[in-house]
């Protein structure tokens, strides 16, 4: 692969590639799409290979046409690991999470780490509790998608053009960190204090922050100050 061709043609990962297109509108933090779309790498033991595709919501939710859709063309041996890593456009809702908690109980075996871009319905308690069901009962690491992650994808999932292979989308690093802030809101049980609004006559995307002293307690200070909205003089 190189930044003059684009994808190799003989890149056995090219008909499984998503359009630039789909990634710039599935995974920007800034646009609420009802959609998910889920980009997933999975590898066996100690092999580097790794296998590539993606998913997007049917009938079913995209994580449960995953698990449907891996379980029915896998044969998941126990004494072999398997290392599976989602990046996904929305967080899962607590019926996948669900899902999911009984799919790894189900296969010890197997280990998930979920990067994801937005935050489904983060208000919602449902929802909070079942993301951190999957972090503090299952083990699943989950993590907001950051710099890295969106140069990773767009080279590894991306169908990008040729000469194109380091113009993934830059999109404002302030909407991960408020998205990162929430999510350890959500993972130390803790009040949500972002919040989020859609202006669609305008076509803009508003957010406001509500934190209490318990945030300020409890939330590393780095984490905080990452916003550029919390001056240092304000944190304990």
């Amino acid at each position: 692969m190189t930044a003059e061709k684009g994808p190799s043609t003989g890149d056995a990962t090219l008909r499984r590639r998503i359009n630039p297109w789909e990634f710039e509108v599935f995974f920007d933090p800034r646009e609420l799409r009802k959609e998910t779309c889920l980009l997933y790498e999975v590898k066996w033991g100690a092999s580097h290979k790794s296998w590539r595709s993606s998913g997007q919501n049917t009938t079913k939710h995209a994580e449960v046409n995953f698990i449907e859709k891996f379980t029915s063309e896998r044969n998941l041996c126990p004494s072999v690991s398997c290392s599976i890593t989602w990046f996904m456009s929305w967080s899962p809702c607590w019926e996948c999470c669900k899902a999911i908690g009984e799919f790894l109980t189900h296969h010890p075996n197997v280990t998930l780490i979920i990067y994801v871009a937005r935050l489904f319905q983060h208000m919602d308690p449902c929802n909070r509790q079942g993301l951190r069901d999957l972090v503090v009962t299952c083990g699943v690491t989950i993590q907001i998608m950051s710099v890295p992650e969106y140069d990773y994808c767009w080279r590894n999932f991306v169908n990008y053009p040729p000469g194109e292979e380091a113009h993934w989308p830059r999109y404002p690093p302030l909407w991960m960190q408020l998205y990162a802030l929430e999510l350890h809101c959500i993972i130390l049980n803790l009040p949500p204090c972002l919040k989020i609004s859609r202006r669609y006559r305008h076509q803009q995307t508003l957010f406001s922050l509500h934190l209490k002293n318990c945030h300020y307690q409890v939330i590393p200070p780095h984490i905080l100050l990452a916003t550029g909205l919390i001056p240092p003089s304000v944190t304990p």
